[in-house]
């Protein structure tokens, strides 16, 4: 994903506890990171913390994979770019992309399958219309952008062969 492009982003510092026994980022804190850029994108699809309490509505993370792509050290800059792969009515395919420092690659890549839901249950709930329209846009407008480098991985060892 372009550094450049006009995408919602998240930015933080990695912070001493963040840092494990080999002076990297430890790995769940990348999916922290990558958490908070996800409340970002939430907030800029129209549904903020007096939104969602007004409503009854969040989203729910269904799943997530990290790509670990480079290690980073206590006091990197990090930057997390994103964008919507896909939607539906209820879920939005999101992608994420960390950079650290000045770095022009990734540090790690992830993606997320984030579910809307009505919290008095909780279930599902279609996208009010004001949200969906905004997940819309947010398609629309990152429609241009290159297919996402690390989406779509499968995790797993190649079968043995029978000899």
């Amino acid at each position: 994903m372009p550094r450049h492009a006009q995408l919602p982003a998240y930015q933080d510092i990695v912070r001493a506890e963040w840092v494990d026994y080999n002076g990297h980022l430890r790995d769940a804190f990348y999916m922290l990171i990558f958490s908070f850029a996800t409340d970002a994108l939430i907030d800029a699809i129209g549904l903020d913390d007096s939104v969602r309490k007004a409503r009854g509505r969040s989203i729910y993370t269904l799943e997530a994979h990290i790509n670990y792509l480079h290690e980073i050290k206590e006091g990197a800059k990090v930057q997390v770019q994103m964008r919507v792969l896909a939607h539906d009515a209820k879920r939005m395919h999101l992608y994420l992309e960390m950079f650290a420092d000045d770095r022009d690659e990734p540090v790690a890549a992830g993606e997320q399958m984030l579910l809307h839901v009505d919290t008095s249950g909780p279930r599902a709930a279609v996208f009010d219309d004001d949200v969906a329209a905004r997940v819309r846009a947010l398609v629309d407008a990152q429609a241009s952008l290159p297919a996402a480098g690390f989406a779509g991985r499968v995790i797993g060892l190649p079968r043995p062969t029978r000899t």
